[in-house]
């Protein structure tokens, strides 16, 4: 198990206020050097902020790519590796249209843009505004890779350390924790013989590490007056197979993903997690990022693993469509219908859930994927079939689908 992130949460101002970044900066970084000597190892430490419309002074939409060119430059002299600008909100529309601007303005900030919430509804105006925003900035590159540092949001609260989901609602400065933890899971299924004792070695191996992330976050954040809000351990993967979620529930249901069994296997895992105690924060449920994980690529690829099995799975335990590769010409109507669905089920369930997903340009449904990327597993293109919306559906305002007690 390792610690993907640290994920620092603060008002940076605008123009932006160094000193605000240095205090969660400095805190970060006697967490990381406290976490090495405990034996655990942190990729990234991170920093995110509140939507912009919402900072101190708020950024006007035209000044939001200048905002992460700046963020982006403090990063670098704090020793940050990554950040992420809080969403663009329904109420504002502008929010969205510069959102291919802010990627395209800086290298290792991220972004997001909500588009479903209990208080305010589902707006498929906002979800539309994600679907353009998706198609422009698959072209900023020319493998369509910027859209790793955008997702579009269902009733995703604040405090989430997981990129680009994480932001922050204002107040005090606060820290959480990210874990890259598919592994205990690969290890409970392969180490025990019942189903039982998978549950008992997974809860107690969960339990075990949160309590030791918490004893050293702890006083480290007290020290420097910051908020500690927990840790999201969700079972996030690395493309190996020992490192994967997808080869976790192969091992449980004993057939490949996206076959029957698969589900049952998935939210067994996630009750597992339900049933561990720990101080928790962000989503505490099953990344299954296709590209992110070596097995789901593979089902991806040979056509086993598709978009409503995907949508299926964040019923029970997923966190949405993460890092789906899709036809570069895919239609912006199409894409709307996919999140319109994904914000549907999120408030449905009442769960929260993301949506990154990557058109590659010049490639179709079926075609090959690779990425020099590390974390990226390679894979096929998944199709998404045209399927525009209803007049009733596009016209509409905000609805309002939550669940009635």
């Amino acid at each position: 198990m390792k610690i993907r992130a640290i994920t620092g949460f603060l008002d940076p101002g605008w123009p932006l206020n160094p000193d605000n970044i240095q205090t969660v900066a400095s805190c970060m970084h006697e967490m990381r050097e406290a976490f090495g000597q405990a034996g655990y190892e942190v990729q990234t430490v991170r920093l995110a902020t509140p939507p912009p419309s919402e900072i101190t002074a708020p950024v006007p939409p035209s000044e939001r790519p200048a905002f992460a060119s700046d963020l982006e430059a403090q990063c670098f002299v704090h020793g940050v590796d990554y950040a992420n600008i809080g969403p663009a909100l329904p109420e504002e529309p502008e929010g969205f249209e510069v959102i291919p601007d802010i990627l395209g303005a800086a290298d290792i900030v991220f972004c997001s843009g909500l588009y479903a919430d209990p208080e305010i509804g589902l707006s498929v105006r906002a979800a539309e505004a994600c679907a353009q925003a998706i198609l422009s900035a698959s072209t900023i590159s020319s493998d369509g890779f910027s859209n790793l540092r955008f997702a579009a949001l269902a009733n995703v609260p604040p405090g989430g350390p997981f990129f680009p989901s994480a932001y922050h609602r204002g107040g005090r400065a606060a820290i959480a924790l990210a874990t890259e933890s598919a592994d205990l899971a690969v290890e409970s299924v392969q180490e025990t013989g019942s189903l039982a004792k998978v549950r008992q070695h997974l809860v107690s191996s969960i339990e075990t590490h949160a309590g030791a992330l918490t004893l050293t976050a702890e006083p480290i954040a007290s020290k420097h007056s910051i908020q500690f809000l927990g840790i999201d351990f969700s079972l996030a993967p690395y493309p190996e197979p020992e490192r994967s979620l997808g080869t976790a529930i192969e091992l449980l249901s004993g057939a490949e993903v996206g076959l029957h069994g698969t589900v049952a296997g998935a939210a067994f895992l996630a009750d597992c997690l339900d049933q561990a105690q720990f101080q928790r924060s962000g989503f505490c449920g099953l990344f299954l990022p296709v590209l992110e994980d070596s097995v789901l690529a593979k089902r991806a690829a040979s056509g086993r693993l598709d978009l409503k099995d995907l949508l299926l799975l964040s019923t029970v335990c997923g966190t949405g469509l993460d890092t789906i590769p899709l036809p570069g010409d895919v239609d912006h109507k199409s894409v709307t219908a996919l999140l319109v669905d994904l914000g549907a089920l999120a408030l449905r369930h009442d769960k929260p859930l993301t949506a990154r997903l990557m058109p590659i340009p010049r490639k179709s449904a079926g075609d090959e994927v690779h990425f020099d990327f590390p974390y990226f597993a390679d894979s096929r293109v998944m199709a998404l079939p045209e399927q525009p919306l209803s007049e009733l559906w596009s016209s509409s305002g905000l609805l309002d689908l939550r669940r009635k007690l």
